[in-house]
């Protein structure tokens, strides 16, 4: 086992110091300046919404949201399920284009 020593007796022993320009380019490197690609889907932003569902709804919806989270399918959350159930009944009645 080796010789234990003190700190700075190890710091002391480093090996030779790094060249400061390389690491200040590691160190502070910039970022490379990329557009961002650009989006297929405009941005929606989202509300709070509170409401009540019935027992039996919820229990269904929360299986289901689990499961398919399980099985990698899409959507998954519960928010996305609603909202995919919800649009249908807007457009049908007219408060969605």
């Amino acid at each position: 086992m080796a010789e234990r020593r003190t700190l700075v007796e190890g710091l002391k022993d480093t090996p030779p110091p790094i060249d400061p320009q390389a690491e200040k380019s590691f160190v502070y490197k910039e970022k490379e300046k990329t557009a961002p690609p650009p989006s297929t889907v405009s941005p929606l932003s989202r509300t709070p919404l509170s409401t009540k569902l019935r027992e039996d709804f919820a229990k269904a919806l929360k299986r289901a949201s689990l499961e398919r989270q399980l099985h990698g399918q899409e959507p998954h959350t519960l928010q996305d399920i609603l909202e995919e159930a919800i649009e249908p009944w807007l457009k049908s009645n007219g408060y969605l284009p």
